[in-house]
């Protein structure tokens, strides 16, 4: 009777066994997959310890959680902030050349190195960023820049190598800012032109809506002073065009407009489009031939158009909305999906980016303990 009995459970637990092997077999084929290296980074920028999130990418732009990272620094909060604790972009980047991702820790004047393999970090390294409330990073090839947005504003330069930052004797910059720390009024954004010979950084309001451009000179140090245009408004963010003009977003105006950098690196306008009629548009990406403004006030993006010539087009004010405080975005590699923070939600949302440039609703993700994230990169 017992062996029976012995016969009989192991009998049912076997076929118990199958059936839920069969069910996983099926959920996984059900599930989307992940690329090889598609993942997505948010930063918290928790005061009281900053950490990278983690999620893989899957095909169809859903993400999945991976695991959380402490950068071994701290975030911060820009005096007055609201939804945007950093006010600035650019405060995570990806380095794809050495697989690095950094990270601006504002709240312990440090910049933090990770090495990527897909969706998995390892810290490198944890190094000063050369002055206080670090908020924005630009890389070109073995350079690196730190923005630093208190007290008197500073950029500080970094040879990159074996995975971590060194810093280069001689390059720090002040930018003259009379500033507190943590800053009300920091610059907007650090990063390089295309060519790698010049630094920008955007001034926000300061100088009358500023940008300023600095030399890199082939030993990584700046020119001691930077050519200076006054543009107006609050030029906060800005990305590239493929033909190396400069694309920021006025938060003052509500739109984009274009400029070409000079060899003295003074600006020129070549086009500056329609106001999106939206509130705070303060963010910039481009994802394939189209262009996104996150506006914070409105909690939406609106979608850009840019010719070859430079001219830009409004094609759409209200391409995304219900995206409470839509702060810092990031396109997937392929630039066939858009990511955006919503710092009034705690949450990243996903949008497809179709042909025509138009968004669909992908999903949206609570960041842990995300109520001060801001950064964003994905691969």
């Amino acid at each position: 009777m017992n062996r029976y009995l012995i016969r009989l459970v192991a009998a049912v637990a076997g076929a118990l066994t199958a059936l839920l092997g069969a069910s996983a077999v099926l959920a996984q084929a059900a599930a989307p997959t992940a690329g090889a290296d598609h993942a997505v980074f948010v930063q918290t920028n928790d005061p009281a310890g900053n950490s990278i999130v983690a999620y893989a990418r899957h095909n169809d732009g859903t993400l999945s959680w991976v695991a959380t990272y402490p950068t071994g620094g701290n975030g911060a909060r820009a005096a007055g902030a609201g939804v945007d604790p950093l006010a600035t972009q650019g405060g995570l980047v990806i380095d794809s050349a050495h697989g690095l991702l950094l990270a601006a820790n504002a709240g312990s004047n440090t910049v933090s190195a990770f090495g990527i393999s897909g969706s998995t970090l390892h810290l490198n390294q944890v190094t000063g960023s050369g002055g206080p409330f670090p908020n924005s990073i630009a890389v070109h090839g073995d350079l690196a820049y730190v923005l630093d947005g208190g007290f008197a504003g500073y950029v500080q330069g970094y040879r990159i190598a074996g995975g971590t930052l060194h810093p280069i004797e001689g390059s720090l910059r002040a930018l003259g800012l009379g500033n507190g720390n943590p800053p009300a009024q920091s610059p907007g954004q650090v990063g390089f032109t295309p060519d790698g010979s010049k630094l920008v950084i955007t001034m926000k309001g300061n100088g009358g809506g500023s940008v300023y451009v600095y030399g890199v000179s082939p030993n990584g140090r700046l020119s001691e002073t930077p050519a200076i245009t006054t543009v107006g408004g609050n030029a906060f963010a800005f990305v590239f065009d493929p033909a190396g003009r400069l694309v920021i977003v006025n938060a003052a105006f509500g739109n984009l407009s274009t400029y070409r950098i000079n060899g003295n690196g003074s600006l020129t306008l070549v086009s500056a489009g329609a106001s999106d009629g939206q509130i705070a548009a303060c963010w910039v990406a481009v994802a394939g031939n189209h262009y996104y403004a996150a506006n914070a006030g409105s909690g939406s993006l609106s979608q850009y158009a840019i010719s070859p010539s430079g001219s830009v087009t409004l094609e759409n004010p209200t391409a995304a909305t219900a995206i409470p405080g839509a702060i810092d975005m990031a396109a997937s590699s392929d630039g066939h999906f858009l990511y955006a923070q919503s710092g009034g939600s705690g949450t990243v949302k996903a949008f497809a980016v179709n042909g025509d440039g138009s968004l669909t609703f992908v999903g949206s993700w609570a960041i842990p303990d995300g109520g001060s994230q801001e950064g964003i990169a994905a691969a």
